[in-house]
């Protein structure tokens, strides 16, 4: 991790082989088809709730995570799933997936079914699941980050050696509460990494147009926060070595850090939004031409002979037959109840034995 900043304007050039890395080069050959698998599996999930949605079907926001795939995979795969936790905003469907989530639970919450993983509460922006060490799925613009300090400090406060990977977009950059945050990660020695997934867009506007300095990650420097940056976030293998790397500071050492992902994402912020008004249409199809990141990851394994033709068609269709079958239990899935809504709001309401304070809760 950087302390320093880097001797041009530009952001430091990590020209290396991230598979060579010690966390890439010990995969075998299973581990990388599951890595494959989750980033097909996110991919083809996202597809389907973009269909649900023209149908009518899903109602309010969703943010679309396709083209960001190789992030929620490869920052997954590299946390322990014990001690070390994860918050996101509200494009979150991608690291929902890479905890382990289930693509029916995720469906039926986008369709606002009680089968869903927040029991048709939340809906696409929210997610979540604690036994999987997943605090959501949040909708206000940096307002996750508060939270995932929280969680590190929780850890370090009861000893228990694991760190938090709190996500925010390029466009949280330049909330007050994300460097209220950076302050006191830094102040107190807190196990958090704050990722920024920068996919060059902060809904419409381009980071140049938004963001001053040479990187967002670089602003770690002055908090005296160790920093990095992924350059390629399309390859899966850099985004777990860096990861690794910051999330290994955060559990040995307690050490907070920056971490910048650049990726890209092929729609618009949300899928009501235009996909190329602000950016020329020519610039996505470039970078899928090239930077795609499944089939960044897919040549690799072919050439490796990991994959073959086949295997791809097979993963490919289990992935489709997956998020169908998702839709599917979503729309035989029953509402909530209109008795649900005072439920899940306040913890005293759903333990009336231990309530201790006095007085009315809910104003009908």
């Amino acid at each position: 991790m950087s302390k320093k900043p880097p001797s041009t304007k530009n952001a430091p050039n990590y020209a290396y082989d991230a598979r060579r890395a010690t966390i890439n080069a010990r995969l075998d050959g299973g581990e990388q088809l599951a890595l494959y698998r989750v980033m097909v599996r996110i991919r083809r999930f996202e597809e389907r709730c973009l269909r649900a949605y023209q149908q009518g079907k899903i109602g309010g926001f969703l943010h679309l995570y396709i083209g960001q795939e190789s992030l929620a995979a490869g920052c997954c795969s590299v946390m322990d799933r014990k001690t070390d936790h994860i918050i996101t905003a509200y494009r979150d469907h991608g690291h929902a997936i890479g905890v382990g989530m289930s693509m029916n639970e995720l469906m039926a919450e986008n369709f606002g079914k009680y089968t869903g993983c927040s029991k048709g509460k939340g809906g696409s922006m929210h997610y979540f699941d604690p036994t999987r060490n997943f605090w959501g799925g949040h909708g206000i613009v940096g307002g996750q980050i508060p939270l995932g300090l929280g969680l590190a400090y929780a850890l370090k406060y009861r000893g228990i050696k694991g760190a938090c990977m709190a996500f925010m977009g390029d466009g949280a950059v330049n909330q007050g509460a994300v460097h209220e945050s950076y302050n006191l990660a830094a102040l107190w020695d807190l196990p958090v990494v704050f990722i920024i997934e920068n996919n060059g867009y902060s809904m419409g506007t381009s980071q140049e147009r938004s963001s001053a300095g040479p990187s967002l990650a670089q602003r770690a420097e002055g908090y005296g926060m160790n920093w990095d940056i992924a350059d390629n976030g399309h390859d899966v293998y850099e985004v777990r070595d860096k990861v690794d790397r910051a999330l290994r500071l955060a559990r040995d050492e307690s050490k907070p850090s920056i971490l910048e992902i650049r990726t890209y994402r092929y729609r618009g912020h949300s899928v009501a939004d235009p996909d190329s008004t602000y950016r020329e249409k020519a610039e996505i199809e470039e970078y899928k031409r090239t930077k795609d990141p499944i089939m960044a990851l897919q040549n690799s394994l072919v050439v490796e002979r990991v994959l073959t033709d086949e295997l791809i068609k097979k993963i490919d269709a289990a992935a489709r037959a997956e998020a169908e079958t998702s839709a599917l239990f979503a729309e035989q899935s029953p509402f909530p109840t209109p008795e649900d809504i005072k439920k899940d709001v306040y913890w005293e309401v759903d333990n009336p034995a231990d309530r201790k304070s006095v007085g009315s809760l809910f104003f009908d």
